[in-house]
């Protein structure tokens, strides 16, 4: 089968179009015929850092970890998927899991689910990884209705998703964005937007809370923008983040009596450590995508599997909108 492979990494590595066999499942996994994958930031990282990352494969590599397809084979103990069943998931491109930038991928069933019916694959295949954190950062804060939660990063990848996530379970939504553009989409997502650039968070804080901060603080940005939500949030608040690789002054943690919870979703793919949850997370999603609460938003430009290069370059640019998604047809 064609597969958009990485020789060695480093900032100037490319992708190279080889033949490689096609997968064989074995008990617990699927063959899915790709249709799409999205490409992710952690996906550029791995590119670019390789070993210097604990979770990249050894080289050559195929990477890619977000995908949509129709199920083409089923290895033994597996009851709740079949042959023709459109699918998505996040299963590969890490460690030892092959990845997604290939025309079939032999996925473990648990990290699988079946495919929202009214999303495309292009669509579809944006949403594993970003809704899995999303959903996770904001189950583990425990955000319920009545509740007003705070986005950092609110038209990126994880960003855009639990801001819509956020708005299904009940909460008042308010969202960061930096630009014309990400504040018109954060607004037609149902939330407040919040221009950073302009606003202090001191400001935000006063204007929409009194003074007293927010429930819930998702932070998409992480690193020393935490600085940032731990003054936005309540006494005794949530502050949930995807990104924490720093070195960081937990003072006000302390002494606002914070809980900081760490998202990183790819814990069930490295250790196999409780895969089935991500099955039931996207399971759970697809439901709320087909009762019209939830529209993944998909960057317009497009690009083919031969366009993997272009694709990562794009997303490294910071001018998309929404996911990059890398079509196989």
């Amino acid at each position: 089968m064609k597969a958009m492979i990485i020789t060695q990494y480093g900032e100037n590595a490319k992708f190279e179009s080889k033949e490689i066999d096609k997968p064989e499942v074995k008990a617990n996994e699927v063959l899915v015929k790709i249709a799409a994958s999205s490409v992710n930031t952690v996906d550029t990282m791995i590119r670019n850092m390789g070993s210097d990352l604990p979770l990249s494969p050894v080289a050559p590599a195929l990477l890619g970890m977000d995908f949509a397809g129709t199920i083409e084979a089923i290895g033994g103990n597996i009851k709740d998927l079949k042959v023709g069943d459109e699918v998505y998931g996040c299963a590969g491109g890490l460690a030892d899991l092959p990845g997604t930038l290939a025309e079939y991928i032999a996925a473990d069933s648990d990290l699988v689910a079946l495919k929202p019916k009214n999303l495309s694959m292009r669509e579809a295949a944006a949403l594993p990884l970003v809704a899995i954190t999303a959903y996770e950062g904001l189950t583990r804060a425990g955000v319920k209705a009545g509740q007003k939660v705070l986005v950092h990063g609110g038209s990126g990848g994880v960003g855009h998703v639990a801001l819509q996530l956020a708005k299904e379970m009940g909460a008042e939504v308010y969202s960061t964005g930096g630009g014309e553009k990400q504040m018109a989409l954060i607004k037609k997502l149902g939330a407040t937007p919040i221009n950073y650039k302009t606003e202090t968070v001191e400001n935000y804080v006063q204007k929409y809370t009194d003074g007293k901060g927010f429930d819930v603080v998702y932070d998409s940005v992480g690193g020393e923008n935490l600085i940032n939500s731990f003054n936005a949030a309540k006494l005794n608040g949530q502050v949930a983040t995807t990104v924490s690789l720093l070195e960081l002054d937990l003072t006000q943690v302390h002494f606002k009596g914070l809980s900081l919870h760490v998202v990183f979703m790819l814990i069930p793919m490295l250790h196999n450590h409780n895969r089935k949850d991500h099955a039931h997370i996207l399971s759970e999603v697809a439901k709320i995508i087909e009762a019209g609460k939830l529209t993944p938003i998909v960057d317009e430009k497009k690009f083919s599997l031969d366009d993997v290069n272009e694709a990562h370059a794009h997303l490294e640019s910071k001018n998309c909108i929404g996911k990059v998604v890398v079509e196989n047809s």
